[in-house]
């Protein structure tokens, strides 16, 4: 049985939106200023999540985002990550964007939960904000993994928008990366 996990590099204050600045939001960006020689040491820690994952699942936005900035790149991690299937849920594309995949194009919900019955292993969502908030609002998500950048951003799209409702976590391990990045990992707590 495969387990979702989802990881997110997200802002003091929750943002996840545009940290490289590439999409021209007035506050992206954060993620090179904030994490500066400390991103090496990530690195390091996500070529070890990729390594341990078995696939992929992303939306259609996220999958042309890692298409046009992953499927030239070289080395171990650059590799691993294009080596890995890619499950995109999407109800608006036939062909992933970047390599290997298949496309989810059902109901979104029915189709991650025979995907978690079919992967033994770590399914690992990268990006994908709407996929994120529809896995967790179906109890899908079975580990929430934060690299946490040394930055109040102030503004910009949220993990947890406001109107969320509450979703209680327990901690599972928690590490210092680098001098000033910090990872933690979240497990829901769910009624037996």
């Amino acid at each position: 049985m495969g387990k979702i996990v989802v990881s997110s590099n997200v802002s003091l204050d929750g943002v996840v939106q545009d940290p490289d600045g590439e999409e021209g939001y007035s506050f992206g960006g954060w993620f090179g200023r904030s994490g500066g020689k400390d991103l090496v040491e990530w690195q390091k820690v996500q070529l070890a999540e990729a390594l341990a994952a078995q696939a992929l699942l992303l939306g259609r936005r996220s999958d042309t985002w890692f298409a046009t900035r992953w499927s030239e790149r070289t080395g171990a991690w650059a590799d691993r990550l294009s080596a890995l299937p890619k499950y995109v849920v999407s109800a608006t594309v036939e062909k992933p964007a970047w390599g290997n995949g298949v496309v989810l194009s059902g109901d979104p919900v029915q189709e991650v939960a025979k995907l978690a019955k079919a992967v033994d292993g770590d399914i690992v969502v990268y990006g994908s904000i709407q996929l994120v908030h529809a896995l967790f609002e179906h109890d899908l998500v079975d580990e929430l993994r934060l690299y946490v950048f040394p930055v109040v951003v102030g503004a910009g799209e949220r993990l947890f928008p406001e109107s969320w409702s509450s979703k209680p976590m327990r901690l599972a391990a928690s590490q210092t990366v680098g001098d000033s990045l910090t990872s933690l990992t979240y497990r829901p707590v769910r009624e037996n």
